[in-house]
């Protein structure tokens, strides 16, 4: 008779940090929608992400890509962090990479790692991207009068805004933005894109 695997550390962290991912997002989605008076039907008009999927992300049931979680956000009209976070707020906080919350595409070749932890009054949030040699991420428009600041570290990386022409960018080039129209961030070369991002928002209207 086998000896029965065991199941490595890292393992056990990975799944332990995905349940704690699929728990938080679901409680701060049900909240949110809660605060703003929609129903699942309505929220489902809304962000174009069904009624099935939104009970399932509610309930811990499912884990959303970031595709998902951006028309969602979208949808409830909030930030992207706005889903993700509840770190009280401290005048320091260090977050080892182990711990921090990495959301992945479908197909797992584009990887979006938050550097920063979240809060509701924060008007930007920084981001680490991935994208494997080959891979093509279509994003949502975010909401209105939000900005990417951003820059590749490795790699090379083109991005289309819009119906504009595609942008170019080597190691060390750095670009702009206004995202609240659909872009795409692709790797055309052979080695994984590193790059780093700067969300910003525009001040609630009062």
């Amino acid at each position: 008779m086998k000896p029965r695997s065991k199941v490595s550390d890292p393992e056990k962290v990975t799944a332990s940090e995905a349940l704690e991912l699929k728990r938080r997002v679901g409680s701060n989605l049900e909240l949110l929608r809660r605060q703003r008076g929609l129903s699942l039907e309505r929220l489902a008009a809304q962000s174009g992400v069904s009624r099935a999927m939104l009970g399932q992300i509610e309930a811990g049931e499912s884990a959303p890509t970031i595709a998902v979680l951006w028309k969602i956000a979208r949808g409830l009209g909030v930030r992207f962090a706005d889903l993700l976070g509840d770190e009280p707020e401290q005048a320091v906080v260090v977050l080892p990479r182990a711990a921090a919350k990495v959301l992945r595409s479908q197909d797992g070749r584009f990887e979006s790692r938050a550097l920063f932890p979240f809060d509701r009054e924060r008007r930007a949030e920084f981001y680490e991207l991935r994208l494997s040699a080959g891979c093509v991420e279509m994003a949502e428009p975010h909401a209105e009068g939000t900005y990417e600041n951003l820059v590749v570290q490795q790699g090379c990386l083109a991005l289309t805004i819009g119906d504009r022409e595609t942008i170019h960018l080597l190691p060390g080039d750095a670009v702009y933005f206004r995202a609240d129209v659909p872009h795409v961030y692709a790797n055309p070369g052979a080695e994984e894109t590193l790059a780093y991002l700067v969300m910003t928002y525009a001040s609630p209207r009062l």
